[in-house]
């Protein structure tokens, strides 16, 4: 809750998953203004066809209650907490037969270090994603693994597969786990559970991608990221079979991707590397290295947290292993951890809760939720990306980007840049188009302007997106993924 008391939470994704949901809500596809205008997709397109995220309709019944974006934030939260219980279990899976009071400290360790992990820590700070659900529901397919209940696991890794697209191939690597772990203790049971979910998660994920997506109207290659490799999953495919070291030159390049990985497996003492189980990393580690879009290679967003339960996992597995043959090792090992996962909890969440400046809106922001109580409810607006969540309850809200859409009212920075824009100076021109074409200024404060049309004077560049549009993917801009840790 600090992220809404200080208005950084945006309308990309918090706004736009307020949206889906409550479509849901009323019974109806998930369907957000907010990313179909912007990007420009054909009116009533469902976001299901943007990501295979059905899940998410688990939520909708708290909008019944309770219709406010909040009820997101509130939701997540519960879920990441319904993991430390399930960690403690994994933990005592883990150190079954040691000393009572080793068994406790290992729960009570896996526990905290999972609960205050920077991968939560950061996909709070960022908001509400689907990767609220993909988190316990890989704690339990885990510790159902470990408790051989390979029902149950199945059962928890078919509901992973409806988090993302990509998280049968998650499920996939689990039944492999699983399979060879069996084999070796001759559980016949496992090994069919194992060998089932090898083959039904990625068949789940191939499914999702090239049948249920395009049939909900997704675009083909839309979020085809990897040109490096090939324009195409075809040609990416002739690539790597023909030159296959183009992955590992890919991989490093640029160096921030190596950054990442260090940070990621170094904050966890390398204990992850340890266990057959970070074999159910691999997938989503080799997307974000392989990938040419820059938002994938900062550890600051929530991608990380589809890692956390792996990662948390395969240490502990590492760790009881140590224990059993070395004990000394075991408690450095962990100590180790418990320091440098700790160190980066505060350095990416915990030690912004207690600076009473990150509890405020900034300055520039802080006129943005003044203007948008003057807009009255039911009014189509073009909205500041930040102030957009504030207003998704109420009224039909799309965020201001650089093409016009004609809503009636227009909230506005003109002094800061604010997302899609490139420049303030764009930011200005928008304001200064629309005075000239049928807007009235109605309120200003320290660079927000307030803008109602008050007559149906032509705008030039108006687009609103039709039956017909060719769905658009913005520029990354230049200083994103510069920086590992750059906000």
């Amino acid at each position: 809750m600090q992220s809404w008391t200080a208005l950084r939470l945006t309308g990309f994704d918090l706004g736009i998953f307020d949206q889906a949901v409550r479509a849901y809500a009323h019974f109806e596809l998930p369907r957000s203004p907010i990313k179909n205008v912007h990007h420009e997709f054909p009116p009533g397109f469902s976001l299901l066809g943007d990501h295979f995220t059905p899940v998410l309709a688990l939520l909708a019944p708290l909008y019944w209650v309770w219709d406010d974006p909040r009820v997101l934030l509130f939701a997540q939260a519960a879920l990441f907490a319904v993991g430390v219980p399930v960690v403690r279990r994994i933990a005592r899976h883990c150190f079954a037969g040691a000393d009572p009071l080793v068994v406790r400290r290992a729960a009570d360790l896996g526990g905290l270090v999972y609960a205050v992990g920077w991968p939560l820590l950061n996909s709070s700070y960022n908001g509400f994603h689907e990767v609220a659900f993909a988190v316990p529901f890989t704690l339990l397919m885990l510790e159902r693994g470990l408790a051989r209940r390979y029902g149950a696991a199945a059962c928890w890794a078919l509901l992973l597969c409806a988090t993302k697209e990509d998280m049968g191939l998650v499920a996939g690597a689990f039944g492999l786990v699983l399979a060879v772990r069996a084999h070796r203790a001759g559980d016949r049971t496992g090994r069919a559970a194992g060998v089932a979910l090898a083959l039904v998660g990625p068949l789940v994920s191939a499914l999702a991608i090239t049948w249920f997506l395009p049939a909900m109207g997704g675009p083909e290659g839309y979020y085809w990221s990897y040109g490096s490799l090939g324009a195409d999953p075809g040609a990416a495919l002739t690539h790597v079979l023909t030159a296959p070291w183009v992955l590992l030159q890919v991989s490093v390049t640029p160096f921030v991707k190596v950054a990442m990985l260090a940070w990621i497996l170094g904050t966890l003492a390398l204990l992850p590397l340890g266990s057959p189980t970070f074999l159910l990393a691999v997938p989503l580690l080799a997307e974000r290295v392989l990938s040419d879009n820059p938002n994938h290679w900062p550890v600051i967003n929530h991608y990380d947290a589809f890692l956390w339960p792996i990662l948390v996992t395969a240490s502990l597995e590492t760790l009881a292993r140590l224990h059993r043959n070395r004990r000394t090792a075991a408690r450095r090992w962990a100590l180790t951890a418990l320091v440098l996962s700790s160190a980066a909890a505060v350095v990416l969440g915990l030690g912004l809760l207690v600076r009473p400046d990150f509890w405020t809106p900034s300055p520039d922001k802080r006129p943005l939720a003044t203007a948008a109580e003057q807009i009255p409810d039911g009014a189509t607006v073009e909205a500041d990306n930040t102030i957009a969540p504030r207003l998704t309850a109420r009224t039909h809200v799309v965020i201001a980007d650089a093409v016009p859409r004609g809503a009636d009212w227009v909230l506005l920075r003109v002094e800061n840049r604010t997302f899609p824009f490139a420049s303030t100076d764009d930011q200005a021109a928008r304001a200064e188009l629309l005075l000239a074409h049928g807007y009235t200024e109605v309120w200003r404060q320290d660079g927000t302007v307030l803008l109602h049309r008050t007559t149906r004077t032509p705008i030039p560049g108006m687009r609103v997106p039709g039956p017909d549009s060719t769905p658009v993917r913005e520029a990354v801009p230049e200083d994103v993924g510069a920086n590992l840790l750059l906000r």
